[in-house]
């Protein structure tokens, strides 16, 4: 049986008849974090996710670069690829271009991504590759125990930064916003049906799908995030980003400002009215991006949600298109005469 899943591309995606369980996806493989993770918190959400798809296992590959969330690929009976530093999305661009009749996903850390691998996500992003990317954030390097990565607050003191970090961090939303992803958001380990909601919709998705999940490490930076876990909290700074929505928590409410950008306020100093709706498929990123910036080192408010969910052409689609026109203009092409003609010259 085969079917269009989802909208993602326009391949006919092998489906199963066959239920499929959580247990269909566990593999065989030991899984090694420290106790205490928050990926196996995301692992578990992704493996019951997983059967909602309804694809046979063999259609869906996950593509991971280096670090503790790359070892994901080990932990799903699915095809994997544990692949190089930073190159998963340049990797997993040749696949889906390729192989458009596959679910491709990423799985990728702070460090791995946007580090050594920044110009990768970034072109993938831009490009809008029918991809699912998964950005692990914990705010450290925790496979090389311990040391600053790029989503480190300033002054963050590590192994590699006695003294505190220098540089000012990279907010993963806001350079997503700026590559022209099409679907952009954030979720957290902790809360499953949240995550589970966004990767419902990262699927349905026809191009890139970055999600940024917030992902505690206990041993080198324990508590990143507790102020979105911490019960008494959690609801007044948390601004849930549902389409069409108010962009309220529970106290705190976001309005436009005098200067035309926008500001948190508290709730119940502002009319209804008053509150911005949001618009995640606004083609214009601007507030998008606003709403990105409003996530500061304090947490004293976090936008968590889709940012951004807008339709363009995807990449491999496009491709294709092309293929099927050089064909019909010029027929099967020959590999020969490409490599042997032109300017190439023989040396005797």
């Amino acid at each position: 049986m085969t079917e269009l899943v989802n909208g993602k591309g326009l391949a006919l995606v092998p489906k199963t008849d066959a239920k499929q369980t959580l247990k269909d996806f566990k593999s065989d493989q030991e899984v090694r974090w420290c106790p205490g993770c928050g990926d196996y918190a995301i692992l578990a959400a992704v493996q019951s996710f997983l059967p909602e798809l309804g694809l046979k296992r063999e259609n869906i590959v996950f593509v991971s670069g280096i670090g503790c969330s790359s070892r994901f690929p080990y932990y799903l009976n699915t095809y994997g690829f544990h692949s190089i530093h930073g190159r998963a999305p340049a990797i997993a661009t040749g696949l889906a271009a390729s192989r458009p009749d596959l679910s491709v996903w990423v799985i990728t850390g702070d460090g791995d991504a946007l580090s050594i691998g920044g110009n990768h996500l970034i072109h993938a992003l831009r490009r809008n590759v029918n991809l699912n990317i998964l950005l692990f954030n914990n705010r450290i390097y925790g496979l090389t125990k311990g040391q600053y990565s790029p989503t480190s607050e300033v002054g963050k003191i590590t192994k590699s930064t006695p003294m505190g970090s220098l540089d000012k961090p990279f907010n993963p939303i806001s350079l997503a916003l700026g590559a022209e992803a099409s679907f952009v958001a954030r979720t957290i380990d902790s809360d499953r049906k949240h995550l589970q909601s966004v990767l419902r919709e990262a699927t349905a998705h026809r191009g890139t799908s970055l999600v940024e999940i917030y992902q505690n490490c206990n041993i080198f930076n324990d508590n990143a995030f507790e102020p979105l876990k911490d019960p008494e909290i959690r609801d007044d700074i948390t601004l849930r980003l549902e389409h069409d929505q108010p962009i309220v928590s529970n106290t705190k409410a976001v309005v436009r400002a005098a200067g035309g950008g926008i500001e948190v306020v508290d709730r119940a100093s502002v009319a209804e009215d008053q509150i911005l709706i949001h618009d995640a498929h606004n083609p214009d990123p601007s507030v998008a991006f606003a709403l990105s910036r409003l996530d500061e080192p304090s947490f004293e408010h976090v936008p968590i949600g889709i940012f951004r969910q807008i339709a363009r052409p995807a990449y491999d689609v496009l491709m294709a298109e092309q293929l099927e026109e050089a064909r019909s203009r010029q027929g099967e092409g020959d590999l020969s005469e490409l490599l042997m003609g032109g300017d190439t010259w023989r040396i005797s």
